[in-house]
């Protein structure tokens, strides 16, 4: 949707003005908790050799020109996830970056091409310790604002209060009726099974729909809006086929270490305790690369540099906030585009 009047017009700005505030002192109040806590804060390259190897997730490309004229395709980063692996494998141990990413095909009241993602690594540590570091940040980001209350569109959460904890397979049996693991056999997911529990609880599905499309329909309709009401919630374990970057549990071949924080029905985070099997990872790559060039027509490379690294990577937690929805939930505004201090001008209508 066009804006009618452009940020940059003295009206609307002092209507963001506020919000930006806000902004700022967020940021210096998570930056002063990280420094506490040990941590490093770090800046990694925007431009990539891959983007990520994630099926729905697309990528601004360009140009690299050498000073004899050679071309090398790069892209602008979805996530600095890869590049700061590299500084775990290079013996930093305890790193945060407040990092710009791009994301294509992405627009509205909580999306936007170029965004903030607060993104922190713990070498060593179980990735339950970022599950601590979601409820201690939440605060800060909270008391910053000056705010009692996260809100999004009628929906609130108590920032100190602890998070709920729930697992995706309990979830799914509370809010949609399916026993999730029941469609699960040897870390793969039985369409078919899934499929039928779906339509029982009132899930509709194309004839076309894998086992992932049909997880997220039930997640998306039946799970997310449950989420983050009252405080927040912090939903793990999530499947293996949904496992992306994150390890397996240990012992199980259902679920792996991941999992996502939600506030007020909005999700704000993504964590793993972090796959560290090359040739594991590397498949996982070449699955999703297939997958998204079956249905967009396109894949981007698998960036060997980054296997490489990941081969002399330690074990290590991490997790991606969206600093932006952040923002939004701690200062109530609405849209994404209100805590961004010069939005990209949206073309078309």
């Amino acid at each position: 949707m066009r804006e009618s009047t452009p940020f940059w017009r003295p009206g609307p700005h002092a209507a963001r003005r506020p919000f930006l505030e806000a902004r700022g002192r967020i940021a210096t109040a998570l930056r002063a908790w990280f420094a506490g806590s040990g941590f490093m804060e770090v800046e990694t390259a925007t431009l990539q050799v891959s983007p990520g190897n994630e099926t729905h997730l697309h990528a601004f490309g360009t140009d690299l020109i050498g000073p004899g004229g050679e071309r090398h395709s790069l892209y602008l980063r979805t996530s600095p996830e890869f590049a700061c692996k590299k500084l775990l494998a290079a013996g930093e141990t305890k790193i945060f970056d407040f990092a710009r990413v791009f994301r294509n095909r992405e627009r509205g009241a909580l999306h936007h091409p170029e965004f903030t993602m607060l993104e922190w690594y713990r070498v060593n540590e179980p990735y339950e310790t970022l599950m601590d570091d979601c409820a201690a940040l939440l605060a800060e980001a909270a008391r910053a604002a000056g705010t009692k209350q996260l809100s999004f569109r009628g929906k609130t959460a108590d920032p100190f209060a602890a998070p709920e904890r729930i697992t995706v397979a309990a979830a799914f049996d509370r809010h949609a009726g399916i026993d999730l693991l029941a469609t699960i056999e040897n870390g793969q997911g039985n369409r078919d099974t899934l499929a039928a529990a779906a339509v029982k609880a009132g899930i509709q599905i194309a004839a076309d729909d894998n086992w992932g499309d049909i997880f997220s329909r039930v997640i998306v309709e039946k799970v997310d809006p449950h989420l983050g009401i009252g405080r927040a919630t912090i939903l793990y374990e999530y499947p293996l086929p949904q496992a992306a970057l994150a390890r397996a549990k240990a012992g199980s071949d259902k679920v792996a270490e991941r999992f996502e924080i939600f506030a007020c029905g909005v999700e704000i985070g993504n964590a793993f305790g972090e796959l560290t099997d090359v040739k594991e990872q590397r498949a996982r790559f070449t699955e999703a690369m297939a997958e998204k060039q079956r249905i967009y027509g396109e894949a981007y490379p698998v960036d060997d540099d980054f296997l490489a690294a990941l081969g002399d990577m330690p074990q290590a937690s991490g997790i991606a906030v969206g600093f932006d929805r952040l923002v939004m939930l701690a200062t109530g505004a609405q849209r994404i585009e209100q805590v961004i201090w010069t939005p990209v001008v949206q073309v078309g209508d």
